[in-house]
Parts: C-alpha cells; structure tokens; sequence
C-alpha cells in the first residue's frame, strides 16, 4: 500500500472518530496534518494514544511557532485567523509505522497557553520547556515550567519574530564588583549592507 493512500485512510479514521474536534486537516509530502481545538489537546492526544486503531504511543517533538510574520495568503490558506502562536506535534504510531503531525492554536496572543500533554507522553517534559523558553508559551499542568536554553535571568523569548537581534541585555564580567552583572544591551542597531566586489565583466562569457 502507498504512503499517500495510507494517510489518507488514516485521515478518513481520524475524521470519523474526532468529527468536529478537527479544524481541518491535509496530506502534504506525503504527511498527515490535523489542526485541532487547543481545548481538545489533552482528549485527542489520550484517545490517539490509547485507541489501538491508531496506538500513537511515542512522541517525536514538540514545537512551538509564531505565525506573526507569516503572511495574509498563508494565513488564509491554513485558516489561521488572527492566531499568532502555535504548537506543533509530531507523533509515531510503533505499530501501524504510521505518522501524525497535530497542530493547536494558542487562543490568546498577548498570554498564549496549551495545555501540557506530559501525562500522556512523558518526553513531552523538555520539548515543552523549550516552547516555553523561546516563543513564551505557557504549558497549562506541566511539572516543573521554566527556562531550558537560556539563563534564569533572560528577559523576553528569543524565538519570537518581534525580539530583536541584539536582545534586551548583556552580561559581562565586572572587575569592580568581581561578578557577573546584567546590564541594558550597548550595541547600537545598524543595518548592515555587504560591500560587493567584482572584476569588470565578471560573468560575460563573450568578453
């Protein structure tokens, strides 16, 4: 059986037993993506794990995305509405070899939160600190929430599309005071433009 009639057997079961809780769903290179309700992730994701018609039994990764930037077409076409923040999970069915990938929106853009899956698939532990790390998504009943990648005193979310390049501070060394300080950040914004040179008539083939 091909891959593609395989997920689209797949998205006629899941259709079939989740009905209204998909948003939508579509087959692209050869995956399966559903969007579901934030509300329904804690259902969906125990019922896809513990049904045996799909035994979802490991998760793969967890992600967050930030679709400010995305684009009004793209953001029509996928039915994102005026919802900013993302998450993204990848699922394997050891069983059935099958593939999932469910995306939930954040209902809130200015306090975005996802109820925590780490019940249902323990390894979501650290996927969803790091979500939570870089774009500030807050992971509702997760057991220990807080930073992973960056240290305790960062202010703001490095992978959100609004941080900027240089951050909000630094931290150096201070002689004086013989510690690590933090301090607001001293780099000045510039843009910076590439100074090409070419020889002349570089790249004509009859010269």
């Amino acid at each position: 059986m091909s891959t593609s009639i395989q997920e689209e057997k797949l998205a006629e079961k899941l259709q079939t037993v989740l009905a209204d809780k998909i948003v939508n769903s579509q087959i692209q290179y050869g995956e399966l993506t559903i969007r579901i309700h934030a509300r329904d992730i804690l259902s969906v994701s125990k019922l896809l794990r513990d049904e045996s018609e799909f035994s979802f039994d490991t998760l793969i990764d967890v992600c967050g995305i930030d679709y400010s930037t995305y684009g009004e077409n793209l953001a029509a076409k996928h039915g994102l509405g005026d919802k900013r923040f993302g998450v993204i999970y990848h699922l394997l069915s050891v069983s059935f070899n099958h593939r999932l990938r469910i995306r939930v929106l954040a209902d809130n853009n200015d306090y975005p939160v996802v109820d925590s899956v780490t019940e249902i698939w323990p390894a979501a532990n650290w996927f969803e600190r790091e979500a939570f790390d870089l774009y500030g998504i807050v992971f509702d009943g997760h057991p220990d929430l807080r930073r992973l990648l960056t240290d305790y005193g960062f202010i703001g979310n490095p992978f959100r599309k609004d941080f900027p390049l240089t951050g909000y501070i630094e931290m150096r060394y201070d002689e004086n005071q013989k510690r690590v300080i933090y301090q607001p950040v001293t780099i000045e914004p510039r843009e910076i433009t590439p100074h090409v040179i070419r020889e002349e008539y570089y790249g004509d083939l009859e010269s």
